[in-house]
C-alpha cells in the first residue's frame, strides 16, 4: 500500500471542511463588487477583535477598525483590494469557530440574483448539504461570536 492510499481512508468531514472554503473564495472572485461587500460584511460580523487581527495576517484589521464596532461597512475600494484567496483564509477561520455564519452565508448567496445560478455557488450548497448529513448534531450546535 503506497502513500495514496491515505486519501481513501480519510474522512468525508474533512474533505468538505477544506472545500468549503475554496468554494466561497471562487464566488467571492466571480462576484459583482456590491456582493463581494456583502460576503465580507456576513463574514466579518461576528468575529471579535482578536479573530480579526489574527485572520490573513491581519488584511481584514483595518477595514473593521476603520467602521467601528457596531456598523461595519465594507467599502467598495476595500472588497475590490481583498481576494479570493484572503477570503478561504476568512471562511476556514469562520467555520471552525461559527459554523451558522456560513450557512447564512449560503442563505444568503442563494437568494442572491447575481450569484445564486452560479455553479459554485450550487456546489457549496450541496456541499454543506452533504456536510450536515454526515453531521446532524453540528447543525444543532450554537454559533456564538469568535473572540
Amino acid at each position: 500500500m503506497g502513500s495514496d492510499d491515505r486519501s481513501d481512508t480519510a474522512s468525508p468531514s474533512v474533505d468538505l471542511h477544506a472545500e468549503i472554503p475554496q468554494l466561497v473564495g471562487r464566488i467571492y472572485d466571480a462576484a459583482p463588487v456590491a456582493e463581494r461587500r456583502r460576503m465580507l460584511e456576513h463574514l466579518l460580523r461576528p468575529l471579535g477583535a482578536l479573530a480579526v487581527v489574527g485572520v490573513c495576517n491581519g488584511i481584514f484589521t483595518r477595514i473593521w477598525f476603520r467602521n467601528g464596532w457596531n456598523d461595519l461597512q465594507i467599502r467598495a475600494e476595500d472588497a475590490q483590494s481583498v481576494q479570493g484567496i484572503d477570503v478561504i483564509a476568512l471562511v476556514d477561520y469562520v467555520q471552525q469557530v461559527n459554523a451558522g455564519t456560513i450557512r447564512g452565508l449560503v442563505s444568503m448567496l442563494t437568494a442572491s440574483p447575481m450569484i445564486a445560478y452560479s455553479a459554485a455557488t450550487a456546489l457549496l450548497v450541496s456541499v454543506l448539504v452533504r456536510r450536515l448529513r454526515s453531521h446532524p448534531h453540528q447543525a444543532d450546535k450554537a454559533d456564538r461570536p469568535a473572540e
